[in-house]
């Protein structure tokens, strides 16, 4: 098997799973293309079926593959349904899913600054891809959102907008970068003058400000999104199982 180390080393599950998410990551396999089977893959990797379905169920898990029935396993695609869905939380009171659609947008090429080096892991002297844009749901401006990229990942971005609604699919389909993770922090805040300039609400009023950083199949930090949300008829919902 490439690259694969004693099994005293790690464990040959591990072993298996870094080569198959290295060889999705370098693009051998593109989003919707389906994998070889897992016969195929056994030999290939010179393990056991059982070593490779264990692992291939784990990647299913994790929303990076798909099964389909009676066709086989598939790279997911971060569709825009489908990110939105995955990531993005908010909701009516009591559970009504609610899908943003892009007010307006201003995208940017320009210097790193303290804070976004430290959340995204930057050099002092690299640059960033900054995205500001108010986000409407049915019609009313109720949320908007700073996002810094950096600009060693998405070489260009800046001259692509209009940006699509949900970024992760353009992320995947343009860069090769697949989201596998968001993580976040949430509180509660209050509006300012340019909240109420930009989205429907007073000054003082109560909003719901999310801190997220997406995180890529390798483990890289691919954006820093600040996103301030009116919360009078919003929640942030989440399942917990």
């Amino acid at each position: 098997m490439e690259s694969i180390e004693t099994p005293g080393y790690r464990p040959l599950y591990k072993q298996v799973y870094d080569v198959i998410v290295r060889r999705i990551s370098q693009g051998e396999w593109r989003p919707g293309q389906s994998l070889p089977s897992e016969t195929a893959l056994a030999r290939d990797l010179s393990v056991s079926q059982g070593t490779v379905r264990k692992v291939l169920d784990a990647l299913t898990a994790e929303k990076l593959l798909e099964r389909r029935q009676g066709k086989g396993t598939y790279i997911a695609e971060n569709t825009q349904e489908r990110a939105l869905f995955r990531f993005f939380r908010l909701s009516r009171p009591g559970g009504e899913r609610l899908i943003p659609d892009r007010a307006w947008e201003k995208v940017r090429l320009r210097p790193s600054r303290a804070l976004e080096r430290l959340k995204l892991d930057l050099g002092r002297t690299d640059k960033v891809i900054e995205i500001r844009r108010v986000r409407a749901i049915l019609g009313r401006p109720c949320i908007r959102e700073t996002i810094i990229v950096p600009a060693a990942l998405a070489p260009g971005l800046e001259s692509l907008a209009p940006l699509p609604n949900t970024l992760y699919s353009l992320y995947q389909s343009r860069y090769g970068i697949n989201i596998t993770q968001a993580h976040e922090e949430l509180r509660a805040g209050l509006a300012d003058d340019d909240d109420a300039a930009e989205i429907d609400v007073l000054p003082g009023q109560p909003l719901l400000l999310i801190d997220r950083v997406a995180v890529s199949l390798e483990d890289r930090k691919v954006e820093w999104r600040q996103s301030r949300c009116q919360s009078a008829d919003i929640v942030y919902a989440v399942n917990l199982t």
